[in-house]
């Protein structure tokens, strides 16, 4: 596989490190939210590491998104595959900016939820959590499809290595 047809070392390392990250805020999130409804009725709130991880792991969520996006912005995607069909490959691109757009939005929401203390920023982040969810969901669904239905590479762009 030449190397306009995958992601670069970079990029695919930085794929991974959001996911694994977005992971693990959304399952080790109950700390943060017992903070956040523990401040909002004005009390006080105990140092707690998992508190400190969640905020430091949005921090670093949106770092590597912006650098992620300079990335994509100097090198590019691979092309999509030949026997793609244009809707698909439109939905591709929606789903891709939606993905990296979410993620912004969910670490400034949080920020300025924790930050600012702004309530409405709390209730945004909540509901841009239901989305992101259901927006990786169907990302992971769209990679089955690919490469059980469609039997593209596409799987390979982003783990590296030569198709079989």
């Amino acid at each position: 596989m030449n190397e306009k047809e995958h992601y670069s070392a970079a990029q695919m390392a930085l794929h991974w490190a959001v996911a694994v990250l977005v992971a693990a805020q959304f399952l080790f999130n109950a700390p943060i939210s017992e903070a956040w409804r523990a401040m909002a009725g004005g009390l006080p709130v105990a140092f707690n590491p998992l508190i400190l991880a969640h905020v430091a792991g949005g921090l670093l969520i949106l770092a590597l998104v912006v650098w992620r996006l300079v990335l994509r912005w100097r090198r590019g995607a691979p092309p999509p595959p030949a026997n793609e069909p244009a809707l698909l490959r439109l939905a591709a691109q929606v789903a891709h900016w939606s993905l990296y757009g979410l993620l912004v939005a969910m670490a400034v929401s949080g920020m300025a939820a924790w930050f600012g203390r702004i309530g409405p920023a709390a209730q945004a982040h909540g509901t841009i959590k239901i989305a992101l969810l259901a927006l990786i969901g169907l990302h992971v669904l769209a990679v089955v499809f690919h490469h059980v239905v469609l039997k593209n590479p596409i799987l390979y762009r982003m783990i590296g290595g030569a198709k079989d």
